[in-house]
């Protein structure tokens, strides 16, 4: 995904990846000896492309080298049609024989697991859990939670285990283990919330026990209205995933998070409904563009957790080369559009990127 901001690439604790550049080129020519039949080992360099722009910056219409050290942002949908309309669909660029190729760095090739936190004073969405309480994902029947539960089995998220670790496949798995509706601190309407707010913010729930610490989960911090996560939410992006240091228990950790700014705020910019209607209607839009997003960062977090792992010779990660196409949708019994169905509910998610047989979007796999 497409990056913003802030600090230099860190190498996370010795729990994660303790990784120097030297230590990653050996270990890039071992993989590559060990597995020559991986079109990622035609690529010769080892760190990502850098460009100077940035989600503070006025604007992301440079022709772009879009990797750089920080944040993998999800740009709006104008940015990727003037992107798509300079470079073809895909962001032109390719890297290997299907389009995308693997930097040696770690995926979660066993599976993810999924934390939900809701940062409000009230519920995000329609039947979300209370603001104060935590717990285990059944106190969650938002189409959020639902979505979240059905996802991982899916032909959908198959398309992940098109993806390795340089030699195993990564498993079509996702697990919604929990939630924290965290009503401290919360930020108002169009308050701009850095990267250091959230993981300070993390650092609190596993201090208080709200929430507990696991390696391989992604901690997706949702939020209402106009707040600005990241500080470019909106005019630039609309959803990014990175990774930073939290404090728990047990010391400091790497945690691997995803800012879920409330895309339906931005509508025409961060949802499709200014061209269809929500894929359940009326019963909570909001829900149903975020639930987009969500998947788009999920996969990318599968697949490339460190912003190290799989993304092609533009920076693409493997969600940013079909951002914002649906391949062929429905219209559903309450007048919106979909394109999947998902433990009886209908969805409109973007297509993902399948990293075989040449590479290309598509909604499953095989």
């Amino acid at each position: 995904m497409l990056p913003p901001l802030h600090a230099p690439l860190r190498y996370p604790p010795e729990n994660r990846m303790a990784t120097s550049p030297t230590t990653l080129r050996a270990a890039a020519s071992l993989a590559c000896a060990a597995t020559m039949f991986l079109a990622a080992c035609s690529d010769t360099t080892i760190a990502p492309p850098a460009r100077d722009v940035s989600p503070d910056a006025a604007n992301l219409t440079k022709d772009p080298d879009i990797m750089m050290n920080g944040p993998r942002v999800f740009h709006t949908k104008p940015w990727h049609d003037n992107d798509n309309a300079a470079h073809g669909r895909g962001g032109g660029g390719g890297g290997s024989n299907n389009g995308i190729s693997y930097h040696f760095g770690p995926v979660l090739l066993s599976g993810t697991n999924v934390v939900a936190v809701y940062w409000a004073a009230s519920p995000i969405y329609v039947n979300g859990p209370q603001p104060g309480t935590h717990g285990g994902n059944s106190a969650d029947q938002s189409l959020v939670g639902q979505f979240l539960r059905s996802l991982g089995g899916s032909p959908y998220f198959n398309i992940n285990s098109t993806y390795t670790n340089g030699s195993q496949a990564i498993a079509n798995s996702v697990s919604y283990t929990g939630y924290w509706a965290n009503n401290s601190n919360v930020p108002a309407n169009g308050q701009n919330v850095s990267d250091a707010d959230m993981l300070n913010m993390l650092s609190s729930g596993f201090m208080t026990g709200a929430l507990t610490y696991n390696s391989s989960t992604l901690y997706a911090i949702f939020t209402a209205g106009t707040v600005n996560l990241g500080g470019g939410f909106g005019s630039q992006y609309c959803a990014y995933h990175w990774f930073g240091t939290v404090n728990t228990p047990a010391g400091s950790r790497t945690a691997l998070y995803a800012a879920m700014p409330y895309d339906h705020a931005y509508s025409g910019s961060c949802d499709m409904f200014t061209i269809w209607g929500p894929a359940n209607g009326s019963v909570d839009p909001g829900a149903d563009a975020e639930v987009n997003t969500l998947a788009h960062e999920t996969e990318e977090t599968t697949t490339d957790e460190l912003g190290n792992a799989w993304f092609d010779s533009r920076g693409f990660e493997n969600a940013d080369k079909c951002a914002w196409t649906f391949g062929t949708t429905f219209t559903t019994p309450s007048g919106g559009r979909a394109n999947v169905t998902l433990g009886g509910k209908n969805y409109l998610i973007q297509q993902n990127w399948v990293n075989a047989n040449g590479g290309g979007c598509a909604m499953h796999w095989p």
